[in-house]
């Protein structure tokens, strides 16, 4: 018995064959490579608090990524134009603040306004508390505060680039697993879903 294919089929088939050929998916299409952050940076949207000269500050920040396990390393890209990078590259301290979705309009009032014309703690009533390995200050409605020190400066001309080194850890032990928000860009956030388990080697 012969199979015999309709036209539509042939050309269809064709289609195909030419756009594997030429290694294009016929599903996607081209995305903007200004956009390509909003695709990556999903971690958490995080606090960066400073001091100098008895003056804090804090600065809304979700470019980072973890780069050793032990001791806990961090890599923070960080703008040459915010007050907070002068801060960290004179002190070489920081705290590393993790908020919960319930803080998210503060998160972004922070990241809007510029440490040198308002005092962030005031204006947004958020509350201060003294660290134990760093002077900056811990932000006490924050889930989670990472006291860090920059451990390797050689990036940060090249890159605003800023490697540090996690001293102390704090979290609240709520039992909850933590409604964190996580930045796309252009203002639009997520927040972190449930948990799924799978067997894993690592201890």
């Amino acid at each position: 018995m012969r199979l015999i294919l309709p036209k539509m089929a042939v050309i269809i088939k064709l289609d195909i064959t030419y756009c594997q050929r030429r290694r294009i998916d016929v599903k996607k299409k081209s995305y903007p490579l200004s956009k390509v952050y909003g695709l990556l940076e999903t971690g958490p949207v995080v606090l960066v608090s400073t001091a100098y000269k008895k003056r804090s500050n804090i600065m809304t920040m979700s470019w980072h990524t973890m780069l050793e396990f032990e001791p806990p390393l961090v890599g923070c890209v960080i703008s040459n134009r915010n007050r907070t990078f002068d801060i960290l590259r004179k002190t070489g301290e920081c705290v590393i603040n993790i908020p919960t979705v319930e803080l998210t309009e503060k998160v972004v009032a922070c990241g809007n306004t510029h440490g040198d014309k308002v005092d962030k703690f005031k204006t947004y009533t958020l509350t201060p508390r003294s660290a134990r390995m760093v002077a900056s200050p811990l932000i006490d409605e924050c889930y989670a505060n990472l006291e860090c020190r920059v451990a390797d400066r050689r990036m940060i001309r090249a890159y605003n680039l800023f490697i540090l080194e996690v001293l102390k850890a704090w979290i609240k032990p709520t039992g909850n697993i933590p409604k964190t928000i996580h930045h796309h860009g252009r203002g639009n956030f997520s927040v972190a879903g449930k948990i799924i388990a799978f067997p894993s080697k690592m201890k």
